[in-house]
Formats: structure tokens, sequence, C-alpha cells
């Protein structure tokens, strides 16, 4: 059985189970920033849900600016409760709608320390497809030439040891 399947009443503050979650996040914001360094991201599709995710998202966050995401202020008391309402209506809709998915707060950044802000899944979902649908993750291709943090980083190695 996949150690990420089993109850989470039986590992407490399993240190594997956190590394497991931490390569998993990685993986998928990897993988996700390649394909948006791949794509024309207005017709990219994160789900089979996205209209009805996006529709919801701007009826219940009109004035969000998808931009550039300040973390304290998504994560404050108010909007907290308000993003709890918002991922509660995908509980049975998007599959591990909660499940912790690393956001970059800046669209113009990739994947840093500085620039992710740890979300549930279906919040990342929201303010993912919004990026995309209004056309701001298709900087992305321009500024990064499709390299994955990974590269970027070899890369910076290879200039690092040829200075």
């Amino acid at each position: 059985m996949d150690v990420l399947t089993r109850p989470a009443e039986e590992f407490g503050n399993d240190e594997t189970l956190e590394h497991l979650w931490a390569a998993k996040a990685m993986e998928h914001s990897d993988i996700y920033f390649n394909v948006l360094c791949s794509v024309d991201t207005r017709l990219l599709r994160l789900t089979p849900h996205d209209d009805l995710i996006y529709t919801q998202f701007r009826q219940d966050f009109p004035d969000l600016d998808v931009r550039c995401i300040n973390e304290n202020e998504i994560k404050n008391s108010v909007n907290k409760a308000r993003w709890r309402v918002f991922c509660e209506k995908f509980k049975n809709i998007v599959e591990d709608y909660s499940f912790g998915t690393l956001l970059r707060a800046d669209t113009k950044g990739d994947y840093s320390e500085q620039n992710t802000i740890l979300v549930p899944r279906v919040q990342f979902y929201a303010i993912e497809i919004a990026r995309n649908r209004e056309g701001l993750n298709n900087e992305v291709k321009k500024r990064f030439k499709c390299a994955s943090k990974l590269n970027m980083e070899a890369q910076a190695q290879k200039i690092e040891i040829a200075s």
C-alpha cells in the first residue's frame, strides 16, 4: 500500500512522511513550471473542472489580483475563512482538494523559497487557472526559456565553474 494513501492518524509527525510530501510537492511544481514554459497557458486546462473553479473563484474573489499574491493577505483571519468556504465547495469535486500544494506568489518569478506559498490544491488551481485565462502566465515562457528550476540551477553551477 502506498504510504501517502494511509490515514493521517497512523503517522503523527512522521519525518519520513514530511519528506515524501515535500518531494512530491517539489516534483509537482517542477512539472507545472515546465508546462508553463512550453504551452500557450491561455489554452491550458489543469482539471476537468476548470470552468467551474474559475467561475466560482471570480464570483467569490472578484477583485483579487492574481499577478502577485500576498501570503499575509490571503491567510489573514478574514480571507482564510473565505478561502475555507471556497475550498469546501470542491470537497467532492476535486481530488485531493485540500492537499498542500506549492504556489508561486509572483507570476514573474519561478518556484523559489522567496516566491513560494503553501496552499490547498483547489486554491492553487483557482489562482493558476485565473492566471492562465487572464494571460498572466504566458510571460513565463519568454522569461525562463523552458528551463525547469533544476535545469536553471545546473546552468548556474556551470556559469560559476566557468567564471
